[in-house]
């Protein structure tokens, strides 16, 4: 049966190396992984969703997705490995560890950290979390 991974991704540097480390790592499989990209946009704040039609939002949230799931794609196109993309809205790391659970990954590979972390912190808080919350296996990636 053919390994199924979860690579959620925020279009930072750090989440394109652990996209790029992992294609390094590809060889280590018998036969390549089913490989599902994830980005999960913040869900517009405030009073936004009372004045703007639900499919605006849902078109906002997948033109963004895609923006930032670009890198990793055309990382992933070059090394000529087939992947999967999904843009969901919510709670990043509750989404990534909802979806994995959910979808029945093998496992969720990640970078130390992405967008929005301190500088310096050596595990990103959505990282952590993830790491914490998921029954999922969690593969990081620097």
């Amino acid at each position: 049966m053919m390994l199924k991974f979860l690579l959620p991704v925020d279009g930072s540097d750090t989440s394109n190396r652990a996209v790029a480390a992992f294609i390094n790592l590809i060889n280590w499989y018998k036969e390549t992984p089913e490989i599902h990209l994830l980005n999960v946009q913040f869900p517009l704040r405030g009073n936004v969703p009372m004045f703007i039609d639900k499919e605006s939002i849902d078109l906002y949230y997948q033109e963004e997705g895609r923006k930032e799931l670009r890198a990793a794609g055309e990382l992933l196109d070059h090394a000529g490995i087939a992947y999967r993309f999904h843009i969901v809205a919510g709670t990043p790391a509750d989404m990534i560890v909802r979806y994995a659970e959910e979808m029945s990954f093998d496992q969720i590979i990640i970078g130390p950290r992405g967008l929005g972390a301190v500088r310096g912190i050596l595990l990103g808080s959505v990282a952590s979390k993830i790491m914490h919350l998921s029954t999922v296996p969690v593969l990081l990636l620097k």
